[in-house]
């Protein structure tokens, strides 16, 4: 529980990261059918409280073109239906951060322009089904569009919202055409429910106490961070 509050309170400040390492820390735990739906129930509740605390920066434009590509998105993985196994899981995860260090002349990547949010939206949700999170490869179409760190933040959750729904709904979908088994522990599930209201809460508050220069400076090493310590442990789980 208390991974929890510590991802939540992370999420509310850099609109990532936290769900990174609650995703890693559920895969210590559960198949991965179960960690994604709790992950992604859990995660709902944070980006939910997040975007509706926010609700007046987040960008209607942007979620509409994001939203769009997203449903094109499950429509392709719902033709699919794969499920990946933890090693590969945790190897997306780990490779997602260094997007964050792409030249940004090299790829200009922007949500605000409709046709890069709907590509946003089919990426992500992709990214999303398969590793259970995509902070960095999302953050690729925000952290150089000409939004505030407050836009980018109620933005980027309300888009997360939606990705979240998505991936909850398409493991239970497999598990209730197959024997996968995706349900999680309710009764525990319930109890994070409002650590996650109380992380998004504090993380709100250190949001505000952030310069924009900071913002930007911490959530590079700290997802490249959380990405070496996730590729290590592909590596340690291919080798075993």
């Amino acid at each position: 529980m208390a991974t929890v509050l510590f991802t939540s309170t992370l999420s509310g400040v850099f609109g990532m990261a936290g769900g990174m390492v609650l995703m890693g820390a559920l895969l210590l735990l559960l198949p991965v059918p179960q960690a994604m739906v709790a992950h992604g129930l859990l995660q709902f509740a944070a980006n939910g409280s997040r975007a509706l605390m926010l609700s007046r920066h987040v960008r209607l434009p942007i979620l509409a073109g994001y939203s769009a590509g997203a449903l094109a998105a499950t429509a392709g993985l719902l033709v699919v239906q794969v499920v990946p196994s933890a090693p590969w899981v945790y190897l997306a995860l780990g490779l997602m951060p260094f997007a964050a260090w792409l030249p940004a002349d090299r790829l200009r990547l922007d949500a605000a322009q409709p046709a890069h949010a709907a590509l946003c939206g089919a990426t992500v949700t992709g990214m999303h089904v398969a590793a259970g999170a995509s902070g960095p490869l999302l953050d690729l179409f925000f952290a150089r569009s000409p939004l505030d760190r407050h836009a980018i933040v109620a933005t980027k959750a309300a888009t997360q919202v939606l990705a979240h729904v998505i991936k909850v709904g398409f493991y239970l979908w497999l598990a209730r055409s197959s024997s996968l088994g995706a349900l999680p522990n309710w009764p525990w599930l319930a109890s994070g429910f409002g650590l996650s209201l109380l992380g998004t809460w504090l993380g709100g508050l250190l949001l505000n106490r952030m310069s924009y220069r900071s913002f930007l400076r911490w959530t590079r090493w700290l997802i490249t961070a959380i990405g070496v310590a996730y590729l290590a442990q592909a590596l340690r789980l291919f080798a075993g």
